[in-house]
């Protein structure tokens, strides 16, 4: 996969550093399983937990759908990884789970995703769907689903740390 990734500028506008440091993020996801055979990337951390680097780039697929096609588009897309039976399917897959396949969704997510932020006027434009939160309306505008993205994957990658020295010792931010 050889994945390149850039760092953010060091001085930039608002959307430019957000843009930037998401790509970075998702950029870190890809160098985490670059090089895995399935059964590497199937690997658990541990016996008793699900996860592993195959279900995190999973669960980021899904992330990616929900917060862009489905919160800011406001495009109601079938759900990838996960059922209403299985809500972590992204996590609890079978051996018919495949690296690649799983690559080729995250791609294709990511192209989606791209295309609705690009379409947002500015960062204060709103979601396309509201939902109640604890009892409160939930309407995120795009600034705030970027930087939420940023930590989804800023925590993710942690753990893939982890998991990859786990598998075969390497290691790097």
């Amino acid at each position: 996969m050889n994945v390149k990734r850039v760092d953010p500028q060091q001085v930039a506008d608002e959307r430019t550093a957000l843009r930037e440091w998401l790509e970075y993020h998702r950029a870190t996801l890809l160098m985490k399983i670059d090089g895995l055979t399935d059964a590497q990337a199937r690997a658990r951390s541990i016996a008793s937990s699900n996860l592993s680097l195959l279900g995190l780039l999973r669960h980021m697929v899904v992330v990616e759908r929900y917060w862009f096609t489905w919160v800011i588009g406001g495009v109601q897309a079938a759900p990838i990884y996960i059922t209403w039976e299985d809500e972590n399917l992204d996590f609890n897959f079978d051996d018919a789970a495949t690296l690649a396949e799983a690559l080729d969704s995250f791609n294709a997510e990511l192209v989606t995703s791209r295309g609705f932020e690009a379409a947002c006027e500015s960062l204060d434009s709103l979601a396309a769907r509201s939902e109640v939160r604890d009892g409160a309306d939930f309407q995120p505008d795009l600034r705030w689903v970027m930087v939420h993205m940023i930590e989804e994957y800023a925590r993710h990658n942690g753990h893939a740390d982890l998991l990859r020295e786990a598998i075969d010792g390497v290691t790097g931010d």
